[in-house]
């Protein structure tokens, strides 16, 4: 009997679950009415919350879809299609611009003269060693000088400064030569000693002859002051300059036979505590070594620059490597002439023409 009960209980149900399935109020009545109330909350709140915020906005603009960004023919936005079109306008505008060089200074030949007078008088004062020399002395380099423009066809078409270092072993200088246009006689301005190619010792190149132009082809560079094993700052102490002229032919010292081989040919300065004492003599690599005082003059006055500000107008690698405060000189040049006074010496490495070997690295 209590058994006939339990199944007779679950099968009509108990009062709650006759309650709970009443015709009444069905199940799958109720769950539609809410479902239906939730969607219209849905949709109609939202409206009403944005309308209360903004009361004077009519009914009509709350409701307006926004408006479309217009389409340009390519498929892009109007407004980023003239982006795009300003920016490759302005892209094309400076690549068109022109890099505007200024010209070479030109001076007229009085006061060029007058440049290198001028610049005479402060090589005195600041430039340790500096000599004019005997009119002896200034009127061989002036030959010689000369003679090397003509033999090599270097055109002088402007007045401006020549570098003419005499290699003979005996003694060995430098001069500054105000070389000037046509027929006009040249001036020598004096200078200091200067070491280069030693002969005799291995890996030692002999500075070859010629005219060496100081072109922007090249970017020279700075003495880092470092030391070698043997505690010599070979190119000078810190910030000093060093102009680089380039691979160059040259004799190696050490063979008898004179085989030639590359150098890079370069004027520093040297170590200033035990070499630059000894300048005047042949010591070096095949470089030309001066004095660390002439190197600034040369520096601060872009004595062989011309080239090197020209391209500094332009190019911020030449202004990085030229000094803030120099004054470059008007009759500037940009040429390294090396003569050799001891024509017989001069003769014979002309004359010769040994085998040519391979580049050897920077001379000392």
């Amino acid at each position: 009997m209590a058994r006939r009960a339990f199944f007779r209980r679950f099968a009509i149900g108990s009062p709650p679950n006759r309650e709970r399935f009443s015709p009444a109020l069905p199940l799958p009545a109720s769950r539609h009415a809410m479902v239906i109330c939730l969607l219209a909350a849905c949709v109609i709140l939202p409206r009403a919350e944005a309308r209360s915020q903004d009361p004077a906005m009519p009914a009509a603009t709350q409701d307006r879809p926004a408006p479309e960004a217009t389409i340009s023919p390519s498929g892009v936005p109007q407004a980023q299609a003239e982006a795009q079109t300003q920016a490759q306008a302005q892209t094309a505008d400076n690549a068109s611009a022109p890099v505007i060089i200024p010209p070479l200074p030109v001076l007229s030949d009085e006061k060029a003269r007058e440049e290198a007078a001028r610049l005479t008088r402060s090589m005195k004062r600041k430039v340790a060693r500096f000599s004019t020399y005997t009119p002896e002395i200034r009127q061989r380099f002036i030959r010689l000088a000369h003679a090397m423009i003509a033999r090599t066809g270097t055109p002088i078409d402007r007045p401006q400064l020549l570098m003419v270092v005499d290699r003979n072993p005996r003694v060995q200088r430098l001069s500054f030569v105000l070389a000037l246009p046509g027929t006009a006689s040249w001036e020598a301005l004096g200078g200091t000693p200067v070491s280069t190619g030693r002969a005799g010792r291995k890996y030692y190149y002999i500075t070859p002859v010629g005219v060496f132009p100081n072109t922007t082809d090249r970017l020279g560079y700075r003495a880092l002051g470092t030391k070698n094993r043997n505690g010599i700052r070979g190119i000078g102490a810190k910030g000093m300059r060093v102009w680089d002229m380039g691979w160059h032919n040259a004799v190696k010292g050490w063979r008898a036979d004179h085989e030639t081989g590359d150098i890079r040919l370069e004027i520093h300065a040297t170590d200033p505590d035990f070499l630059e004492q000894r300048l005047g003599h042949p010591a070096s690599e095949g470089c030309i070594r001066i004095p660390a005082s002439l190197n600034v003059f040369m520096d601060r006055n872009g004595l062989l620059d011309v080239q090197y500000e020209q391209a500094a107008s332009y190019d911020g690698r030449f202004r990085a490597l030229l000094p803030k405060d120099r004054t470059p000189t008007p009759i500037a040049g940009d040429l390294l002439v090396v003569v050799d006074s001891a024509e017989p010496v001069q003769a014979v490495t002309a004359a010769a023409a040994p085998p040519h070997a391979g580049p050897a690295g920077p001379a000392g």
